[in-house]
């Protein structure tokens, strides 16, 4: 710590954060320790997919969506899905539903394990990166590919291919996979959820930074499972809504700082969605025995804690190879494999929860199954706001730290919501102006 960074006027500037779901930047100016200027700007060309879709027939838009991200691609053809078959009063049988839900625990598995083992963990120790983190320990290293390959795994057998799966469609699945198929991978997931156990307990050894966050949570809730495919809008101050009511409550607005759309609730509130928000509002879903492994590790319900969406995520990823397993074991092939009805006009609605929180869909339909409107709300608009209050309430908590550990804290801080792949990696470059 250097005596300058305790005195005047500094200006913390971060001119591109290369990466971050596209080109952003951030910059604050602080005045006697307190935040006085603040600006979390997204300034990528907007990507036209609401645009693209129109006009296209409805089974487009799951394939065409999913092309919004390379790591979340369930994520988008469930969403995109569940909205088209509640626009055409279609309704998907049970072992469709599992089959759904198994592909999306394997999309959790891969995401979760890359943030987790590789992008997230080095900040804890000191770390540069994935190879550094190698280096000092290279099983944890080794556990976590691992793991993210039985998640990759889940995803090709179901899906046809682990990016961008190609065996899915309003309506279920071109074709159900083998029973045999999907039955064999079970010691895979056994094996590693017994090594996401042994990897929640070497992050609960982390040094957590010491920051209570008053968030304001939303997720889904279901009936009696740990909230993927299905479930109710709930919040932490007691919002309990059907999914189509989500643009009643919730709205993305336009800052003159940035070129992304930011969620915000209808009168003009931040909230939060992902993991520390799903854990926090379904404890009670989990398996007892996971849950007091959450605990064990540090993480109860109620932890407002940013820095432990790690331990949130890795109990997630406990979960989801637990989960997975189950459903396997009783896999037996849909059939059909997808369910059909006559077209109609409508409007529909559709969430799940991604990795990185609920992604909300909302679609209106001509009567030839026409896409005449697109609406798509992804859980890092929503939380950007969220990023920038963190951001600010970090630099004011540590801002007595020296330029290049306040540099490393604003990086963490960044990485807590796993906004996407590449953002963990070398992505701040900080210029500090003092007065």
């Amino acid at each position: 710590m250097t005596d300058k960074a305790t005195e005047g006027t500094r200006t913390i500037q971060v001119e591109a954060l290369a990466r971050v779901e596209g080109e952003g930047r951030f910059k604050v100016r602080i005045e006697g320790g307190k935040v006085v200027q603040s600006e979390f700007s997204i300034f990528e060309p907007p990507r036209y997919f609401e645009g693209l879709l129109r006009g296209r027939s409805f089974q487009d838009a799951p394939d065409v969506t999913s092309r919004i991200c390379g790591i979340c691609p369930i994520a988008y053809i469930m969403g995109a899905s569940k909205a088209m078959e509640d626009a055409l009063g279609w309704e998907v049988t049970q072992p469709v539903a599992d089959l759904r839900r198994l592909i999306y625990c394997g999309e959790w598995i891969q995401s979760h394990v890359l943030h987790t083992h590789l992008l997230h963990a080095p900040d804890f120790l000191g770390l540069q990166d994935s190879l550094e983190l190698a280096q000092s320990n290279r099983s944890l290293v080794e556990n976590g590919l691992q793991a993210k390959k039985v998640g990759n795994r889940l995803m090709e057998v179901i899906g046809g291919r682990s990016v961008h799966p190609v065996n899915t469609r309003v309506g279920g699945f071109y074709s159900a996979p083998a029973t045999e198929a999907i039955q064999g991978l079970v010691p895979e997931l056994e094996a590693a959820e017994a090594m996401s156990v042994a990897a929640l307990d070497a992050f609960s050894g982390f040094d957590f930074p010491d920051l209570e966050v008053d968030y304001l949570f939303v997720a889904l809730r279901h009936a009696s499972d740990y909230p993927i495919t299905e479930g109710r809008i709930v919040s932490s101050e007691g919002l309990d809504i059907d999914v189509a009511d989500f643009p009643n409550h919730f709205e993305e607005h336009q800052v003159a700082h940035s070129n992304a759309l930011q969620g915000a609730t209808i009168d003009g509130r931040p909230y939060l969605v992902g993991p520390l928000a799903r854990f926090n509002l379904n404890a009670d879903r989990l398996p007892p025995d996971i849950l007091a492994l959450a605990e064990r590790a540090g993480l109860r319900p109620g932890c407002r804690n940013p820095f432990k969406s790690l331990l949130a995520r890795q109990v997630e990823t406990i979960y989801a190879f637990r989960e997975a397993a189950r459903l396997a074991r009783a896999y037996q092939p849909p059939q059909p494999s997808f369910v059909e009805a006559p077209l109609r006009a409508g409007t529909g609605h559709g969430i799940t929860e991604a990795p990185r929180g609920i992604c909300y869909h909302r679609y209106e339909v001509a009567e030839d199954g026409a896409i005449v409107s697109a609406t798509i709300v992804p859980p890092t608009s929503q939380n950007q706001r969220q990023i920038e209050l963190d951001l600010i309430g970090t630099v004011e908590r540590f801002h007595t730290l020296d330029d290049d550990d306040l540099q490393w804290r604003c990086e963490q801080t960044i990485r807590n919501y796993d906004p996407c792949i590449s953002c963990a990696t070398h992505f701040l470059k900080l210029d500090v102006e003092r007065g």
